[in-house]
């Protein structure tokens, strides 16, 4: 007879065990009395695994195995776990329940004050929005992270969030690579990864397609890196909206080697058209690649997402933006939208190897500048509006 793991005789045998192999003790959810129906609600069976994997002295893997399908409501996984180092293994199916009420604005499963944690294993966190979307006004969130800090989230999957799929606020240095995150098209306010007030964030090799910003950064994003990132559908990979409340910043951003499929809008900075004062520096874009997408390259200081807006213009200083080789072809004929603020002006903003074509059955594509200064280099489709005035329109 071949050897079997302990998690395999205990499952053959109905025991309650709890296993120690070379990656050190394994909480399964299973000896905490999870059931893999698709009805019974786990939550008490998952926090009860968490409070032991969490006080345990070394390493340790809250095991989510893949039997079936896991009804989840409400979970908040708390730390410190000041002895333990944290691996939580998704296999199964978790499902959150259908109704939002529970968790209006705040998160489904959340992640609270820990350091050093793995999440990972190829599972799935199923938020079943499409029973809510459009019927609830409920910020309802698929797996928050605050106070999160060296962490890393690999090869887990998330359908059809309530609302944000991952949340990001007050952490550091997490990484994100290998997610899968969906959603339709048209499920309202469903971003793939919310990053706000952390440091040191990167998301990579992953796949992004939703009903909002593929990725969004806001006020508080600082040092954050995306690479290898396909976005689609959705709104395209943003920074912002920012003025909305006072000394808002984004900085030192990266984004690299991504590839945007039919978004609404490809690279996106936006500001409320009436604002706080702010800033946003430091932000590189390059070698991406755009396949149908409309606003390809879009700054908007204008942004109003509401029916009345002031017409006062945006306190939002940005400035040291590059744009580079950013090719592929637009939706829209103005395939580059530089729309800055009338009192503070885009500055210093770089535009180097553009190569983006009209995707549409008249005319070609063209620039449009209003208050950006900067200048063009390379190749430039369409013609830049910077190069031959710093305050022009084409």
């Amino acid at each position: 007879m071949a050897s079997k793991s302990c998690l395999e005789i205990a499952f053959i045998f109905g025991l309650v065990l709890v296993c120690t192999n070379a990656e050190g003790k394994v909480f399964n959810v299973l000896s905490y009395g999870a059931k893999a129906d698709g009805v019974t609600d786990n939550s008490k069976a998952f926090l009860k695994a968490w409070a032991d994997a969490c006080k345990w002295n070394g390493q340790a893997k809250l095991l989510i195995p893949l039997l079936g399908v896991y009804m989840v409501n409400v979970v908040k996984f708390i730390g410190p776990c000041e002895k333990s180092t944290l691996t939580f293994q998704i296999k199964g199916i978790i499902k959150a329940p259908i109704d939002p009420k529970s968790f209006c604005n705040s998160s489904w499963i959340s992640f609270q004050y820990i350091n050093d944690l793995k999440i990972k294993g190829g599972g799935t966190l199923d938020g079943q929005g499409s029973f809510t979307w459009g019927k609830h006004q409920c910020s309802s969130m698929t797996l928050g992270f605050s106070f999160v800090n060296n962490t890393v989230v690999r090869d887990i999957h998330s359908i059809n969030s309530k609302n944000i799929h991952f949340k990001v606020f007050a952490c550091e240095n997490m990484t994100f690579s290998h997610v899968n995150i969906t959603a339709p098209r048209d499920s309202p306010n469903t971003d793939g990864i919310h990053i706000s007030h952390s440091t040191n964030i990167h998301v990579l090799d992953s796949y992004i397609g939703t009903g909002d910003d593929c990725i969004a950064m806001i006020a508080g994003s600082n040092n954050i890196n995306i690479s290898g990132v396909t976005c689609g559908p959705g709104h395209g990979i943003s920074i912002g909206s920012l003025g909305n409340s006072p000394n808002e910043v984004v900085k030192d951003i990266h984004v690299k080697n991504c590839t945007l499929i039919a978004t609404q809008n490809g690279l996106r900075i936006k500001t409320w058209a009436s604002s706080n004062v702010g800033n946003i520096t430091n932000i590189t874009f390059e070698d991406i690649i755009m396949e149908k997408v409309r606003n390809p390259i879009f700054i908007d200081q204008h942004y109003c997402p509401i029916h009345h807006c002031s017409k006062q213009p945006s306190l939002v200083q940005i400035k040291d933006v590059t744009f580079n080789n950013i090719r592929g072809s637009s939706s829209s004929q103005r395939a580059v939208i530089l729309d800055c603020s009338a009192l503070f002006s885009c500055e210093k903003i770089n535009l180097n190897d553009i190569n983006l074509a009209y995707h549409g059955r008249h005319g070609h594509a063209i620039a449009f500048c209003a208050h950006a200064k900067g200048k063009a280099t390379g190749k430039e489709l369409p013609p830049s509006c910077l190069k031959e005035s710093l305050n022009s329109s084409t």
